[in-house]
């Protein structure tokens, strides 16, 4: 089967749609015709080897984590799917969805696709609608509470405004003035310009008596400092990224998106009956898989998902 391949750590120029060898379901695993498989800012980190001390990879490493496709064959002891159903699938790093076929566990990773959800969207759906839903419960929002989202165009921050603007909150995020519009769409109350100045210093003169929670998408390490200075005292800032035990008397929350908390058969409902919005920004066919990713790195596209048919 084909799939893209990256060699070896390093610059995703590098990568290329080559021949590896068929995939056959094991015990408990179900091999999945891929139909279209969306990309994530992840995968980047993984091929270019920013991660390998928290994140190795194997080469020839074969891309991708969310894909939605049809059954093609299912191992021993599997009695929830059948040759032929549509589903919606999360493979983390081990399998790679950019590729002709994927093999996904029979667990919380892989769920039926609904009829009323189209095959890019339910692509573009696990790992932005999992890691969303471990955010929130991280964050532990409260009626009366403000929360500030930061990266809310990206595919996380996205579903992150909406369900944080669903639970009665006041919502802030940060957005480009070419997206004000589409934040606000999604139900957040406010936006700050983050692309001119110091953003935390904006929120700070608009809110001097600090946020009571901070979700932080886009920053790590020692840039977490200036977003920790924008929590109010016993707030809480979330991070999906790394940073350290503590900045500024604030204790950050990382999360790890897990499978089995990340709800994906209730996201998937929420989005086939329109109660959450999927953005695709882009699709591509699977020959040009290789330039999508470029785009992806290059930051072409500033909010949604970029998704590969087949």
């Amino acid at each position: 089967m084909k799939a893209l391949v990256a060699p070896a750590y390093g610059p995703v120029d590098r990568l290329r749609i080559r021949e590896v060898p068929d995939r056959s379901p094991g015990p408990g695993q179900v091999l999945v015709r891929v139909q279209a498989a969306a990309l994530n800012p992840f995968d980047v980190k993984l091929v270019t080897g920013e991660l390998r001390e928290m994140f190795p990879v194997r080469h020839p490493f074969v891309l991708g984590m969310d894909a939605t496709g049809v059954v093609s064959a299912v191992g021993e002891g599997v009695s929830r799917f059948a040759v032929g159903d549509e589903v919606i699938a999360y493979a983390g790093a081990a399998s790679g969805t950019i590729a002709e076929y994927v093999l996904v566990g029979d667990g919380p990773e892989l769920v039926h696709r609904p009829r009323a959800l189209p095959p890019v969207q339910a692509a573009a759906l696990p790992t932005v609608a999992m890691t969303a839903h471990c955010v929130l419960a991280a964050a532990a929002l409260e009626p009366g509470d403000t929360v500030l989202v930061v990266g809310a165009t990206g595919g996380v921050g996205a579903l992150v405004v909406q369900q944080a603007a669903e639970s009665g909150v006041r919502v802030l995020a940060t957005a480009a003035p070419a997206d004000t519009a589409y934040i606000r769409g999604l139900g957040a109350h406010e936006t700050i310009d983050h692309t001119g100045g110091d953003t935390p210093a904006k929120v700070r003169q608009l809110h001097p008596e600090g946020l009571d929670v901070v979700v932080d998408l886009i920053n790590a390490g020692p840039a977490l400092t200036p977003t920790a200075g924008i929590v109010r005292p016993g707030g809480r800032l979330v991070s999906t990224l790394y940073g350290p035990a503590e900045v500024d008397g604030i204790v950050p929350v990382y999360v790890r998106m897990t499978a089995s908390i990340g709800d994906l058969p209730r996201q998937a409902e929420r989005a086939a009956a329109d109660r959450m919005s999927i953005e695709v920004a882009a699709t591509y066919p699977f020959d040009r898989a290789g330039q999508a990713m470029r785009d992806l790195a290059a930051g072409r596209y500033t909010r949604g998902k970029i998704v590969i048919t087949f």
